[in-house]
Formats: C-alpha cells, structure tokens, sequence
C-alpha cells in the first residue's frame, strides 16, 4: 500500500491524483490532503478518502468541523508537516506557483519520493531543489504532462544519445488568431481553453504560453 501526501489536492491535478486512488483503494491511500483556500472541496475529499491529516494553507479561511477521524490544521508549518510526514512515501505536489518550493524542499530532505507538478520549484530555485534531494536522498519524478513524457521517452538512454528535445503545445484559445486582434482580448477570453479544463493561473498561462516557457526552463 502506498500512502501518499497531495498537495493543491482541489486543483486539477490534484483531483485527478485522488480518481486514480478511488480506483485503485488496494495500491493507494491517502495519507494528507492540502489546499490553498477551497476549504468546502477539501473538506468534500476529506469524507471521501479519510486522511490523517487536512491542511488550508491559508490560515484566515476557518476550518471546517471535523469528525475526529481527520486532523485538521492551517498555516505554512501544517502544509510542511504533510510534506515531511515519515509515514509517507509520496508527496505529491501540485501547488501553485511558488509557494510550493519549501513543500517541495523539506518533502525531499525528509528522503520521500516527490511526484512534482509544480514546475515552479524548480523554475525559482532548482539548484536548491536539486541540493535537497542530495541531501535527503529524495527522489523527483516529473508528473507534468511534458516532463513525464519525456522521462519516459528517454527510459534507456543516455545524455548523449539525444540531440534535440520538441515541446509540444495543444493550442489555447487565440491559436491561429490574427496578431491585431490580439489587443483586444481580456482575461475572459484567456480562460476558455478548447482542450482543457484547469484552474486558472495555469489556463492564463496556457492561453499566453507562459507555462510553455516555465517549462522549457
């Protein structure tokens, strides 16, 4: 059984992590669940999935009544408690922007495997992210979409067998829009991704190929 931490667990990836645990209840269990601010989504996966431990991140937003099953806590330490927890062996961390590198340090330095969707980490600090993982003897294993692919396409090769990486991009919503139109667009339309459905920093950054470049770097 595998006991895993999801961090930004009522994001798009987050929710996504949780469909493969509720299908696969003999492999998984969840072991703490975070969020930002969406304490109603959260608590909703807290009735659904039974972790030890619960987290908002933001520690203005009230915590919701607990069953005593679960505990709940607030605050950066808690978030950094369900990254650190030595009773578990994944940490997964989708949060967003940069407020998920300290998760993503001390998930490494306490020597976990990191399930890392936070491109952002590495983006703003990657030599300290890689210093942790030394350290700790952590492991990071890419699960954005890109990233993963890549690993596994280069499963079995070496540095010098690969000449050129290609990313991909599925096509937002100004794709093919001629370039004058372009100045009249407002974030509305940025957040009506054709492929999609995400939260909406990463929309934004989708529509305007920030993320593309976050992840090049």
């Amino acid at each position: 059984m595998i006991r895993i931490a999801i961090l930004g667990s009522t994001g798009s990836i987050g929710r996504s992590a949780l469909e493969v645990v509720h299908r696969h209840p003999d492999q998984f269990k969840v072991a703490s669940l975070v969020a930002e601010t969406s304490a109603d989504a959260l608590a909703a996966q807290v009735a659904s999935f039974n972790p030890r431990l619960a987290v908002l991140a933001d520690e203005k937003i009230p915590l919701p009544d607990g069953d005593g099953m679960t505990t709940w806590a607030s605050g950066s330490g808690a978030v950094l408690e369900a990254a650190t927890d030595p009773e578990t062996d994944v940490v997964l961390n989708a949060l967003v922007g940069a407020a998920g590198l300290e998760p993503t340090l001390a998930a490494l330095e306490a020597g976990h495997r990191l399930a890392l969707a936070n491109k952002e980490s590495l983006v703003a600090g990657g030599h300290l992210v890689l210093s942790a993982a030394e350290r700790g003897s952590g492991e990071i294993v890419p699960i954005d979409s890109e990233h993963s692919a890549i690993l596994q396409c280069l499963q079995g090769y070496g540095p010098t067998d690969v000449q050129r990486l290609v990313l991909t991009a599925s096509g937002g919503p100004f794709r093919g829009r001629e370039q004058e139109t372009l100045w009249d667009v407002g974030p509305e339309d940025a957040l009506k991704h054709p492929t999609w459905s995400m939260g909406a920093k990463i929309t934004i950054d989708s529509a305007t190929l920030a993320n593309k470049a976050l992840e090049i770097i």
